[in-house]
């Protein structure tokens, strides 16, 4: 597929700001099926890039002086849907072992976990992903950004954030490398205008295969990758301080559009099976 993408933050204040600094992780990179075939950010600051611990590409931008708003603007075209080939980390896989706040196993979340275990194909990462949505429906407003998943567990209740955390919690309790990717997702009805969120867990044999629990699927030609970490604080899209400002107002808006025709697919499973054998 290719999808054209824009993806709008913009920061109102109701006093002079005097001083921000945003890391944005809003640039996507070649791989995971996907290429990235251009991409730009604008802002009203400076920018500077780097790449973080996880290798997502991390743009710092700073802002002072006496502004009123704050304006972000990334964009560019993504072909998805590419051949997918066995995936390698550079780090260490027992750092995707380790429990954050937000990812943290409770007893409860152990215990739910624990009938799914051992994880070793892509079949018991799917039957754990079911179990969770069928616990946990999406309800859009329900949680925030610090939910932890034994909070959104516990709620019965939750987004596409709390379904990826609960997941890599539950596939941690079980020794299971898990992490948080950050990105988009095409629909074929525009429904979804905001940034999504879905699970890498880690297969021997296999590597990476990514978790849409939302939406109860692996991820496919319609999902962008942005950035991984931890949990949602490693990897989501902008995050940052300010001094002065006041009174802050935010609205953001994603536009995922496909370029010439077809549909979203489904071949990720055939995919990875394939580099499997």
């Amino acid at each position: 597929m290719q999808l054209s993408i824009q993806h709008t933050t913009q920061y109102s204040y109701s006093d002079p700001l005097n001083y921000s600094i945003q890391q944005l992780r809003l640039t996507p990179q070649d791989g995971f099926g996907q290429r990235v075939k251009n991409w730009s950010i604008s802002v009203n600051g400076q920018l500077s890039q780097h790449q973080d611990t996880y290798g997502n590409i991390v743009h710092t931008m700073v802002l002072d002086g006496n502004h009123s708003e704050i304006k972000l603007v990334a964009k560019g075209e993504v072909e998805t849907g590419l051949s997918m080939t066995k995936s390698e980390e550079r780090l260490p896989l027992q750092i995707f072992l380790r429990s954050t706040v937000l990812t943290a196993v409770d007893a409860h979340i152990k215990a739910f976990a624990a009938p799914f275990g051992p994880l070793k194909t892509i079949a018991d990462l799917e039957r754990l992903s079911a179990a969770i949505i069928d616990c946990v429906p999406y309800v859009k407003g329900a949680t925030g950004v610090y939910t932890t998943a034994p909070q959104a567990f516990e709620a019965s209740t939750g987004v596409c954030q709390d379904h990826a955390h609960i997941f890599i919690a539950c596939c941690r309790g079980l020794v299971t490398p898990a992490r948080y990717v950050s990105g988009y997702l095409f629909t074929d009805d525009g429904h979804l205008l905001e940034s999504h969120a879905w699970a890498d867990a880690w297969l021997d044999g296999i590597g990476w295969v990514s978790v849409d629990v939302s939406n109860r699927c692996l991820a496919d030609s319609a999902h962008v990758r942005l950035a991984t970490g931890l949990d949602y604080h490693d990897a989501c899209p902008v995050s940052g301080v300010r001094v002065g400002g006041g009174m802050e107002t935010m609205q953001a808006g994603v536009n995922v559009w496909q370029l010439g025709g077809g549909g979203s697919n489904r071949e990720l499973r055939k995919q990875i099976e394939q580099v499997q054998q």
